[in-house]
Formats: structure tokens, C-alpha cells, sequence
């Protein structure tokens, strides 16, 4: 019996000293997979640096709404605002319920949603959305969007961050799924000037995800997919996208909060 209890004590002590080996193993382990991640991002801007000198890409990218642009207000209340007038009667809620639906539905037998001035397909949105197919209503609500009052930067220490990317030798570009409005609305908030080039899905004919979008904005700067950084907020359109034109990409909420910080990435301090 006290061979057995021995015994017992002895399997009892292995097991304890393997358990606190483990929970070390676990944490080196965790550790150093968190040096090596870090490691591996130094070594790869280090890389990107030796081959254009003290900064990693040539070029960047930016996404238009939810990066660089955001709404003053939420769409359904200004659906909602402006509607009164036009016998809009459907609650702030509904609205953006229906909006979605309309949003998320496959739009005609085109993959294409902004075409043009995208007039036909903002029509369909608003008129689900509210019940209202008033003709002045849509318009009033469509050149609305185009204004600053419908949009502001999301990041006010933007024009500073490009101004010195620009200095740096790092060339611009918007890359945005948006229809013809947009280059108005980046001319109304004074943006516009920012940029060395605009690749418009409207005018590419080709929408994010698409990889034909990014090399058309590579190609307007002249530089090769592999030169340049975008950063945006959706992970499928921005991101995926993004890398399967041959760029890297930077998700905003997420890798960068901040154009300071993209600049950073790049090399550039402001």
C-alpha cells in the first residue's frame, strides 16, 4: 500500500511538472509567435525600403466612403427629412430595412450597379426604400449627395498627411465604387487636388472586389500593382480585391486608424 501511495505521489508530481512545462511551452510558444509576426513585418517593410529607399511603396491607394469620406448623417434620416415634403410616411427604421434589401439584391442583369451617373439604380433604391417614385423627390435627394453637406473627411488630419506623402514622392489615387457624383463631391470638399488620379467604378466599369479597378488606378499612376499600398474599410472589396490586383492593403478600423499611421507604414513621418 505505501508502495502504491509512492507510487501515486510520484505520477502525481510528473504530471504537475508537465503540466507547468506545458503552460511555459504555451506561453513561449504565444510569445514567440507574436516576436515572430512582428519580426516578420520588419523584415518585410525593411525589404520593401531596400528596394525604393526609405519608403516601402510608391503609391497609395484610398477607398472613397467609409476611408476617406463618411455621411454627415445617416441615410435614413435624410431619406426620411427630405421625403416628408413627398409624402414619405415610412419610419427611419423601415427605411434603412428596405434599403438594405434593395441594396443587397443582384441589380438587373448587369454586375455593374453605378453606370454612368447611376440615376437608374439610385432610383430603384430610393423609390423601395421609401414607396415614394416622385421624379423631384429623386433628384432633390440624388444632387444632395453631391454636396459637402452630405459628407465630411473621416479623417481631419488627412490633406497634412497627403501633402507630405506627395513631398515624399509617394503618388495618390481614389479607387472607389461610387457613379460619376464622386469627383464633384471630392471638388466640393476641397479634396480633389489631394489626388494625382480618380479610378471611379462607374467610369472603369468595374467594381471592387474586381482587380480591374486597382490596376486601372496603378496604370493612371504609372506605377506596377506590386508598388503600391490601398487601404480601405471592407475586407472583401478593399482588401481581397486589393491583393488579387497584386497590391498590398491595409484594412482602416483595423491595421490603420489614421492616415498618420498609413503614412507611417509607409515610411513617411508627418
Amino acid at each position: 500500500m505505501a508502495l502504491m501511495a509512492s507510487s501515486r505521489t510520484k505520477l502525481a508530481r510528473i504530471m504537475i511538472a508537465a503540466s507547468s512545462n506545458l503552460r511555459k511551452s504555451c506561453h513561449y510558444s504565444t510569445a514567440a509567435a507574436e516576436t515572430e509576426n512582428f519580426l516578420g513585418l520588419k523584415d518585410y517593410a525593411d525589404y520593401r525600403r531596400s528596394l525604393y529607399g526609405q519608403i516601402t511603396h510608391k503609391a497609395l491607394l484610398v477607398d472613397a466612403v467609409g476611408t476617406l469620406v463618411i455621411p454627415s448623417q445617416p441615410m435614413a434620416q435624410i431619406y426620411r427629412k427630405i421625403g416628408e415634403k413627398y409624402g414619405v410616411e415610412y419610419s427611419e427604421d423601415e427605411i434603412l430595412h428596405r434599403y438594405r434589401r434593395a441594396y443587397s439584391q443582384p441589380w438587373g442583369k448587369s454586375r455593374l450597379r453605378y453606370v454612368n451617373d447611376g440615376r437608374p439604380f439610385w432610383q430603384y433604391i430610393v423609390s423601395y426604400s421609401t414607396g415614394c417614385s416622385d421624379s423631384q423627390y429623386f433628384e432633390e435627394l440624388y444632387n444632395y449627395y453631391m454636396t459637402d453637406k452630405a459628407w465630411h473627411l473621416c479623417d481631419p488630419g488627412a490633406e497634412e498627411v497627403f501633402r507630405t506623402l506627395r513631398k515624399s514622392g509617394v503618388k495618390l489615387a481614389v479607387v472607389s465604387n461610387f457613379d460619376t457624383r464622386l469627383r464633384p463631391l471630392l471638388q466640393a470638399l476641397n479634396c480633389d487636388n489631394w489626388f494625382d488620379a480618380v479610378a471611379v467604378s462607374a467610369e472603369v466599369a468595374a467594381e471592387k472586389p474586381n482587380p480591374t479597378i486597382f490596376l486601372k488606378a496603378c496604370e493612371l499612376l504609372g506605377v506596377k500593382p506590386e508598388d503600391a499600398v490601398h487601404v480601405g474599410d471592407d475586407r472583401r472589396n478593399d482588401i481581397w480585391g486589393a491583393r488579387d490586383a497584386g497590391c498590398d492593403a491595409l484594412l482602416w478600423g483595423s491595421d490603420v486608424h489614421s492616415f498618420k499611421e498609413v503614412a507611417q507604414r509607409i515610411g513617411v513621418q508627418v
